[in-house]
């Protein structure tokens, strides 16, 4: 039989506010338990909230960068339930009047996801069980974040294709600034609903997996899932509607809940808020606040830099590697591919090596400039630009890329005359390969190359080098 998955995914993205969404608490990272949870956020009888402008105006950006409708009103609601880190024993949501509806997200291969709803929500505490015996403890410091719930319709087929989605919106989210994207953290979090059914049936009962923090965990997460629900109909059994948790110990989803419908919630407009009311002057201010958007810089880089799809790709797959890449042309003058060919080689390879992000190499794009002018002019060959390279990495912005070029000796050799004498040493010791050539065989020429070069220490002009064993070796 023939098998289709289709996915979900709702997401929850933490918004870039200093303060709450309801309160002036502070919604910094990593602050002992319960010493950021203000009356407000613990419900304490008498308060009232008040809304938070800047995460108003980041629902709107989002909407306005994936081509959404920005509804002029919207309505919080109050969403019913009990669990010990939500105080109120409510959350404040938005139900039937969602700020952002529709639009769409297009994917690396140019699919496009349809996006049903975004809306604005609180976030509740946290309960914390590893550090209690026998009891758990709450810390309420999360109580009041602002959260941006991104839901998807069910466009997506299989688990690779789910996680492309949960990739793309990541990296827009963080590209706009609404996000800091930090999954550790629990800044972006994504919920998977999967259901399988024959090819052209109708939809299949849908499980939700909950809280999937890594993209990895999600794949698996999501493809368990499918298993899990194609063998339970293919031994007769039948697919309830559920809310699962994935185990990546044990690799593997298991119960929950049951899966709650809105009347469990008993949504009502919350009393305490005024509808939010939109202007078209806040949304053209958001609007003209915009940054160029990752398709449209995709293909700016394409046609102005004259790159390949590639490239322009995996140039744009952060808005800091895309502005590094421009600040890295600017400074140096040097081709754009080459520039490309560097960011995306040494300089990609050494951040992968140490877990950086481009936003923290020791290498800025002045550097990098200073070290590719050095290398089109001559001065310094590929090799010696890397050794290169790594010594300002040692060494920080503040290396001294000159000096270091005279005092660890790493200025090409062009002359002319020391060249040819390596040439002359290196065809003298190497008698067998200087008659392989002559007798056809192409490849004892870059050997050949190749030892000129190690001779050198890397520092020989390989362009000569190349000139004058083809001279002095003619066939």
């Amino acid at each position: 039989m023939s098998w289709e998955i289709v996915v979900g995914i709702e997401t929850h993205a933490q918004l870039r506010t200093r303060t709450k969404i309801f309160s002036a608490a502070s919604t910094a990272f990593g602050a002992p338990a319960n010493t950021q949870a203000s009356a407000v956020d613990i419900a304490l009888p008498g308060v009232l909230p008040v809304l938070n402008r800047a995460a108003v105006e980041h629902a709107i950006r989002f909407g306005l960068a994936i081509g959404a409708t920005i509804n002029r009103r919207s309505i919080f609601a109050r969403k019913n339930y009990f669990y010990p880190d939500l105080p109120k024993g409510y959350q404040i949501s938005q139900y039937e009047l969602p700020i952002v509806q529709g639009g769409s997200l297009t994917l690396e291969d140019g699919k496009q996801v349809r996006v049903t709803r975004a809306h604005l929500e609180e976030d509740a505490g946290k309960s914390l069980h590893e550090d209690f015996h026998g009891m758990s403890g709450i810390d309420l410091n999360r109580a009041g974040t602002p959260l941006l719930e991104i839901v998807s319709e069910p466009d997506l087929r299989g688990a690779k294709e789910a996680v492309a989605y949960a990739r793309a919106l990541h990296a827009l989210v963080v590209w706009i600034g609404i996000c800091d994207g930090n999954m550790q953290e629990g800044s972006f979090r994504c919920d998977a609903n999967v259901s399988v059914r024959q090819a052209g049936a109708p939809l299949g009962t849908r499980c939700e997996i909950k809280n999937l923090n890594s993209f990895r965990f999600m794949e698996r997460a999501i493809e368990h899932e499918a298993r899990r629900q194609i063998e339970l109909i293919e031994e007769g059994g039948s697919i309830v509607q559920e809310t699962r948790l994935y185990d990546p110990d044990r690799d593997e989803t298991r119960s929950m809940r049951t899966k709650e419908d809105a009347q469990d919630y008993r949504y009502f407009p919350d009393p305490d808020l005024l509808p939010l009311v939109v202007t078209d002057k806040m949304v053209d201010e958001v609007q003209a606040s915009l940054p160029e958007l990752p398709d449209a810089r995709r293909e700016r880089f394409q046609q102005q830099y004259a790159l390949g799809a590639y490239d322009a790709s995996l140039l744009t797959g952060s808005r800091a590697a895309a502005d590094y890449f421009e600040a890295l042309v600017k400074a140096c003058g040097v081709e754009p591919k080459i520039c490309a060919n560097w960011q995306t080689g040494v300089l990609a390879k050494s951040l992968n090596e140490h877990e950086l992000d481009i936003a923290r190499s020791p290498v800025p794009p002045d550097k990098l400039a200073h070290i590719l002018k050095h290398l089109s002019e001559g001065t310094l060959s590929n090799r010696t630009a890397q050794q290169l390279f790594e010594m300002v990495w040692a060494r920080g912005p503040e290396a001294p890329i000159d000096e270091l070029i005279e005092r660890e000796g790493l200025r090409q050799v062009s002359d002319a005359g020391a060249i040819e004498k390596l040439v002359d040493e290196v065809l003298a010791a190497n008698a067998r390969q200087v008659d392989d050539y002559r007798a056809g065989k192409d490849k004892a020429f870059n050997s050949l190359v190749g030892q000129v070069m190690k001779a050198s220490k890397g520092k020989a002009n390989p362009a000569q080098v190349n000139e004058i064993l083809r001279r002095k070796l003619g066939r």
